[in-house]
């Protein structure tokens, strides 16, 4: 018993006096790197987020992989005090960087999508867009989905490479957008008058812009309407409200003036069977 006892006690003293300060090293090594590493994610981002043509998205990219970089060199300088063949090694992680990439075609895909979104920021973080066959304000993007939030704020996430193969509409990239409504009105009703009325409710809203001017014209003789197109600018933020407005109001000055909204109608002629019967003979 003595005899094993004493056996690891020098077994202890020669790994420690033989790896000792390879041991210690790479603990050095460790310490330094991990430290290097969060400095440097927290400077890059420091100084990032004083440049106001960087968005937040980009900076936390840029951070993490820096961070992720300087990692990875001090996890291959630690093995390397052990002996070990970095130059080996690197071959052997491109090998299996080679073997995952072909067994995960679609994650990658997904990883290139978020670095094209990254590089040519068709979006950024708070804009509403329609893309990817969804709609919502953007809350983050990251290298692998996209996570966006309904109108009612459901929480969805989109893979990047869906929103990258599909077209992107950005409703927040203006300033203003155009309200544009199809107001029908009966053919017996005087359109100058329905085309002032109309004029009066947009004057009346100050979401209204008057640069670039309203314009209201007829846009189609319908089949039961007379059919005027309404196109009204406002702020990109006052887009659905104002919409919502200028249709309530419009139905409450076309009530007030006697203005009618016509329904869908036919005008059915019918022959009676006796006169139908006299006009074959005649």
């Amino acid at each position: 018993m003595e005899k094993t006892a004493q056996g690891y006690t020098d077994l202890a003293i020669h790994i420690a006096t033989t790896y000792g300060l390879n041991i210690l090293g790479a603990i050095i090594i460790l310490m330094i790197g991990w430290q290097m590493a969060g400095w440097a994610q927290k400077a890059v981002t420091k100084i990032l987020t004083k440049s106001a043509k960087i968005d937040i998205t980009l900076t936390s990219f840029f951070a993490s992989a820096l961070r992720y970089i300087i990692l990875i060199f001090t996890i291959i300088a630690v093995l390397g005090k052990f002996g070990v063949e970095t130059a080996s090694l690197i071959t052997l992680l491109g090998a299996a960087s080679l073997a995952i990439g072909l067994a995960l075609q679609g994650t990658l895909s997904n990883v290139a999508a978020g670095v094209m979104l990254l590089i040519f920021r068709p979006f950024k973080i708070g804009d509403s867009i329609n893309a990817g066959g969804q709609a919502g304000t953007v809350k983050n993007l990251g290298l692998f989905i996209t996570e966006m939030a309904t109108g009612d704020n459901v929480q969805i996430f989109v893979p990047n490479s869906q929103i990258w193969g599909s077209s992107i509409q950005n409703l927040s990239a203006h300033a203003t957008r155009r309200v544009d409504l199809v107001i029908g009105i009966g053919y017996d009703d005087n359109i100058d008058d329905a085309i002032r009325e109309i004029g009066h409710v947009i004057a009346g809203d100050d979401r209204a812009l008057t640069s670039p001017e309203a314009a209201l014209f007829v846009g189609e003789l319908a089949q039961s309407s007379v059919n005027i197109v309404v196109r009204v600018w406002t702020e990109s933020g006052n887009y659905w409200p104002l919409k919502a407005a200028l249709m309530k109001n419009i139905k409450h000055k076309f009530d007030e003036k006697s203005i009618r909204f016509p329904y869908p109608q036919h005008d059915v002629h019918l022959i009676k069977e006796a006169e139908k019967d006299k006009a074959e003979k005649t």
